[in-house]
């Protein structure tokens, strides 16, 4: 039986997708209005309450990777309530090694994930960090595995933060890369110049992986 079956994981998942299923028919978007002229803290304020998951497909794409990768450290930019951290922390601790390090702009959803991940039996394979992610990953440390699901217009910002800690064969997966905001960051992807090649899995608003070359 894989971490992800569980009982303690099942439980957390099905009650944070059930969460983000009450969410859509509740919000149906509104908390989104202002958006355009809030700043990213402003943004994590306004989403407090709102899940924002990865898609159940995407959350075991993510699953999948991580086992057959083997990374040693996986770092996951926009926890919200941690559904694919609880993913790629399943993925880890089924390895027997690996770290998983994820950071959130909400100190409300960061606690909230925490006390999930104590929940799932995962707190020892996840490591969440509160703040901007351009300043909670700014450090040395090499990266294996990068998942982007924070705010749209900070993926490519985020991503060249880390570039200089990617080798050769580290998979980048971006999510919801049907949204306008994710131009930019599917331009610098896809440009072969930039050092990666890149596949479409089309789940739900879509993913992008990529990998460095």
């Amino acid at each position: 039986m894989t971490t992800l079956r569980d009982p303690r994981v099942a439980s957390a998942l099905d009650r944070l997708f059930a969460r983000a299923d009450e969410d859509d028919e509740r919000l149906q978007g509104s908390w989104t209005a202002d958006f355009a002229t809030s700043t990213p803290q402003e943004q994590a304020d306004a989403a407090a309450e709102v899940v924002m998951p990865i898609s159940a497909a995407g959350g075991r794409m993510l699953y999948a990777l991580v086992r057959a990768i083997r990374p040693a450290r996986v770092v996951e930019f926009g926890t919200s309530f941690g559904i694919s951290a609880l993913h790629l922390g399943a993925a880890v601790r089924d390895n027997g090694s690996g770290h998983v390090v994820t950071t959130e702009l909400s100190a409300s959803k960061a606690a909230s994930a925490r006390e999930t991940f104590a929940e799932a039996g995962l707190d020892d394979v996840i490591t969440v960090l509160v703040g901007d992610a351009r300043e909670t990953l700014a450090d040395d440390e090499p990266v294996d595995f990068v998942l982007l699901d924070g705010w749209k217009d900070l993926c490519l910002p985020v991503l060249r933060l880390l570039e200089p800690r990617l080798a050769p064969g580290t998979l980048v997966v971006a999510d919801d890369i049907d949204m306008p905001s994710m131009k930019p960051y599917l331009d610098h992807v896809r440009d072969p110049r930039n050092g990666y090649e890149c596949v479409t899995f089309p789940v739900e608003d879509g993913m992008e992986i990529s990998c460095r070359t």
